[in-house]
């Protein structure tokens, strides 16, 4: 029984009694939600150097720079305009962020996964490319269990969060996996939360987004349509929020004396 047991609310039972006009009712003990809670928390899969991750220390300094201080606190404002008309089946159930690797995108979608969970959803952190290897793996008879759930997990859990979205090499394989994931989980209102490095296909080349952050000529042609393909690429914008980060500098640096 643990930490249940020495509840001093109900004694490790998980109920409660009181007396209503001399009746007597029993409810749920809060411990049992709080038990229940870190469970789901746990079996989140948030790498450690996230757990802590919440809008609270979301650095928005932006290294001193006006500009970009500003450009973050928006960003934070409209994660949280996210979550405030979060729910489920809803139009738009999912959230994109877009930008340039070492500004926080994982850390905004880790402090958005963790208040969903905390209202209640279950919710799974996968980074992208491990999740496409466990799923191949998970063809082989011998491999272990979750490799073999991986691919339902990230087709029906409640709430599926992919870091790193499209960083992997395009194969056949790739691009049917993962628009069967997206597809599925949009035709079912099934939340997806989605970080990406990869720049959006633009019509006018003019419009194309000169980044101070140098990139190698592959990264800088492929689009992440490219990575996806076009499908997949098309039911994401369909169910999700796309939040645009500003080019400030590299995050973990600047956060480095704060963890």
């Amino acid at each position: 029984m643990g930490e249940t047991a020495k509840c001093p609310h109900c004694g490790g039972d998980g109920f409660v009694t009181y007396e209503r006009n001399s009746v007597s009712f029993a409810r749920r003990c809060s411990c049992y939600d709080e038990a229940r809670l870190r469970g789901v928390a746990e079996r989140s899969q948030i790498p450690l150097e996230y757990r802590a991750a919440s809008f609270d220390n979301f650095d928005i300094s932006g290294d001193n720079n006006p500009i970009a201080r500003r450009a973050l606190a928006k960003v934070l404002v409209d994660v949280k305009g996210f979550l405030r008309d979060f729910r489920p089946a809803a139009k738009r159930p999912g959230l994109l962020l877009i930008g340039p690797p070492g500004v926080g995108k994982t850390h905004l979608a880790v402090a958005a996964l963790q208040e969903i969970i905390r209202r209640g959803f279950a919710g799974i952190f996968y980074n992208y490319t491990t999740l496409l290897q466990q799923i191949r793996a998970g063809y082989d008879p011998a491999s272990n269990v979750s490799n073999r759930e991986a691919y339902r997990t990230a087709l029906d859990c409640e709430v599926l969060l992919l870091d790193d979205l499209g960083a992997h090499r395009v194969t056949d394989w790739v691009e049917d996996t993962v628009t069967e994931i997206i597809t599925h989980r949009c035709n079912f209102g099934k939340p997806l939360i989605a970080t990406t490095n990869l720049r959006e296909p633009v019509i006018n080349e003019n419009l194309i987004e000169r980044r101070t952050v140098p990139l190698t000529p592959e990264q800088y042609q492929q689009t992440l349509a490219d990575r996806l393909g076009a499908r997949a690429f098309s039911r994401l914008y369909e169910m999700c929020t796309i939040i645009r980060m500003p080019v400030v500098e590299d995050y973990r640096k600047r956060t480095a004396n704060i963890r």
